[in-house]
């Protein structure tokens, strides 16, 4: 039997850490999804955050209780998933960057309109549109449908390194990936 995540405690702590702790967990939502393969971390006192500048109506969930999902919209064109973190009124956040398809991929394939599935999931906006991902899942409980997050039986093999696609902060090595996964957003250097 799967062992659920227990979101209470998982996603109290830096976002850095959250980030890598999910890197090989699964996540489903409404029953479609696959294993997290790439993540990135986000933290208030961080330039390239959205809490950096403080609240708004946009990144309020940010600011909210850990085990939460926070979506945006990135360009006004993708969905992008994120799980707060930390403890609230903080605003930290990980970005779910690429998942490794493997319940529904039919369905994936559909809703995304490729067959390839290396292209499903790997990137935050085709990870959003195969699980069809929408703003109305920002604040949503991470452990009540339509979210299950699944533990892993094994250790995943993680590496890190500087974040990709933002102008600011550039350098800092809150990316975080499942070694040799071929279903990553983009290689690790």
């Amino acid at each position: 039997m799967p062992t659920p995540i227990a979101t209470d405690t998982f996603f109290a702590a830096d976002s850095a850490t959250v980030a890598r702790r999910l890197i090989g967990i699964t996540v489903l939502v409404d029953g479609i999804g696959g294993v997290i393969v790439e993540t990135e971390a986000y933290d208030r006192e961080d330039a390239a955050s959205h809490s950096f500048a403080g609240e708004t109506p946009r990144n309020a969930t940010m600011f909210g209780p850990p085990g939460h999902a926070y979506v945006y919209r990135s360009y006004g064109i993708h969905w992008c998933l994120n799980f707060v973190c930390r403890e609230v009124g903080h605003g930290a956040g990980v970005l779910v960057r690429a998942i490794e398809p493997l319940v529904g991929i039919q369905t994936m394939r559909k809703r995304r309109g490729v067959m390839d599935e290396r292209l499903l999931c790997s990137g935050p906006g085709r990870l959003c549109q195969a699980l069809a991902i929408t703003r109305s899942h920002d604040g949503l409980r991470l452990d009540d449908a339509p979210f299950e997050l699944i533990a892993s039986d094994a250790a995943a093999s993680v590496v890190a390194g500087p974040r990709i696609g933002i102008s600011k902060a550039v350098d800092v090595p809150w990316r975080f990936g499942l070694s040799g996964s071929r279903f990553l957003s983009k290689p690790f250097r």
